[in-house]
């Protein structure tokens, strides 16, 4: 059994994979709740399955972009765990989970997440002859610099998207495919499938060294305007 674990921004989220498939998942919106929250609920979505915790043969981790209590709460969940049952941990980007529920639509994917100061954090990603990939890195950016680098049809998700959907399609109009609300939820399933594609290949992290990813730091940079 594999467990994934969501705690980048408010929305939370859980998933249990057993045999390459999602058996249980749990998503929720949280706010800042999320040391109350967290164990409590993996322990409802184990009991409920009738699994045992010591079952896991691998942690899988969303690393940010994200809030710094909640990244706290899941980087520091997945090492705790990963150290006592003595397994592997992932640490899969929040942006890419949120983008590759999309991949199957052929079209770049662009998630958005809220980073404050009139900023986002964002990049964007396409399946392409069947491999997912990034084509732009994560960075901090604004909507304006965001649009100029916008050149061809592209599907906009994210947690922060219904606060700026209006302005990308008044801005990039047929250029912007913009997913509704109820279907944009951030999914843990998605993280999960993310993290199993590196756990097959033997891509593990190394709990001692990773690290959350916040909205600001050195990980993420805002660039010059104009660039994409």
């Amino acid at each position: 059994m594999q467990i994934a674990i969501d705690t980048s921004t408010n929305i939370a989220g859980l998933a249990l994979v057993v045999d390459g498939k999602v058996l249980a998942e749990l998503n929720w919106r949280c706010g800042q709740n999320h040391t109350a929250q967290l164990q409590s609920n993996l322990s409802f979505l184990l009991d409920r399955n009738g699994l045992d915790i010591k079952s896991a043969d691998c942690i899988i981790v969303a690393r940010g972009p994200g809030s710094y209590n909640g990244l706290r709460v899941g980087i520091s969940t997945a090492k705790g765990l990963a150290f006592s049952l003595n397994i592997p941990v992932i640490g899969v980007s929040t942006l890419e989970a949120e983008a590759y529920q999309y991949a199957e639509t052929g079209l770049p994917v662009c998630p958005v997440l809220n980073a404050g100061r009139e900023e986002i954090a964002t990049a964007v990603y396409r399946k392409e002859d069947n491999r997912w990939r990034q084509i732009v890195d994560e960075h901090l950016t604004n909507i304006d610099v965001l649009c100029t680098g916008i050149k061809e049809k592209t599907l906009f998700c994210g947690e922060h998207l219904p606060s700026v959907a209006d302005e990308l399609k008044g801005r990039l109009q047929d250029k912007a495919v913009i997913i509704s609300p109820v279907s944009g939820l951030r999914r843990a399933g998605f993280l999960a499938e993310l993290g199993l594609i590196r756990y097959r290949a033997g891509d593990y992290d190394d709990p001692t060294t990773l690290q959350p990813r916040y909205f600001r730091g050195p990980s993420i940079t805002l660039p010059k305007r104009g660039k994409k």
